[in-house]
């Protein structure tokens, strides 16, 4: 661990800021979800990464997370509400993770400004040996101020080289955690802020899944094709179902998808909602743990 970032995190931000950039004046009522989904996927391989890090999230309303677009999905923007975008790109395995929040008519300003403001306060924050709960805490009264809750069952993370979610979490609410941020790693920072109760609660779908790569079960013939395409192609990011759709001849991918999961060779990520049906925004940021504070990798040319 040096002082100074990795150029592939750094390039990685990089990369997904300027996505989210284009991204965010696309996100309008009517569009399809989808469309900004694949927008959003060839973007990123268009300005230069190796790979996505997972699917586009694109979660509204009382979505808090992981709604990606299945295959042939027909569902649309809201004429109101809050769209979260939530996007990852890697470059040699090195992981960048970013997401925004487009209030939809400009009716839900304290939901973007509570999320928005908690993501900076929290930045500030970062400096080597500082409890991952001061950052949690600092995040929490942010929120607070708009009169909104945080979520405090969804958390930032720690990131490696090709590990999404790597060890370290960072709170939402201030806990009486002892671990702490050390100089040289890298975290995804993400407030989520509610008019709920703070919780989440699992959809009955999935359509984001990750591979078990020390599952043996035995397959049939058509499963295993499917298993081996998804680990070859995905390694050990999340990927989406429809990546897969038309991708393995005579063999329907959903069904294969569902005899994974049975055997244990995927996990699903089902789609959370706010506990209560709350409104829910987020932002994030991808940060490395510099000398003097963080080092922001997904910083936006639009940020202020």
């Amino acid at each position: 661990m040096g002082d100074k970032p990795h150029p592939d995190f750094m390039k990685a931000g990089k990369i997904a800021g300027k996505v989210l950039s284009f991204i965010e004046s696309k996100v309008k009522p009517g569009v399809k979800v989808l469309k900004i989904c694949r927008l959003a996927e060839e973007k990123i391989m268009a300005f230069g990464a190796n790979g996505l890090a997972f699917p586009c999230n694109v979660s509204i309303n009382e979505e808090a997370a992981h709604y990606t677009s299945p295959h042939s999905d027909t569902k649309v923007f809201p004429n109101t509400g809050l769209v979260k975008v939530d996007i990852g790109a890697h470059v040699n395995g090195y992981i960048s993770d970013t997401a925004i929040t487009v209030d939809l008519d400009g009716s839900y300003e304290k939901y973007i400004v509570a999320a928005k403001n908690a993501l900076e306060a929290a930045i500030e924050t970062v400096r080597p040996n500082v409890r991952l709960g001061e950052v949690g805490r600092v995040i929490e009264s942010t929120i607070k101020k708009q009169g909104l809750k945080p979520i405090h069952q969804l958390s930032g993370h720690q990131l490696k080289p090709w590990t999404l979610h790597a060890g370290k979490n960072v709170p939402n609410v201030g806990m009486k955690v002892s671990s702490t941020m050390n100089l040289g790693e890298t975290y995804a920072i993400e407030p989520f802020a509610t008019n709920g109760n703070g919780t989440i609660k699992s959809g009955p779908y999935a359509y984001i899944f990750s591979n078990n790569m020390k599952n043996k079960k035995k397959l049939d013939r058509d499963t295993l094709r499917v298993r081996n395409a998804a680990r070859q192609m995905f390694k050990t990011l999340p990927w989406a179902g429809r990546w897969l759709h038309g991708k393995i001849t005579g063999v329907d991918a959903n069904v294969a998808i569902k005899a994974l999961q049975r055997a244990g060779a995927i996990h699903g990520y089902p789609v959370l909602y706010e506990g209560k049906d709350g409104m829910v925004s987020q932002f994030e940021h991808s940060v490395f743990v510099g000398p003097t504070g963080a080092i922001v990798s997904t910083r936006r040319d639009n940020e202020v």
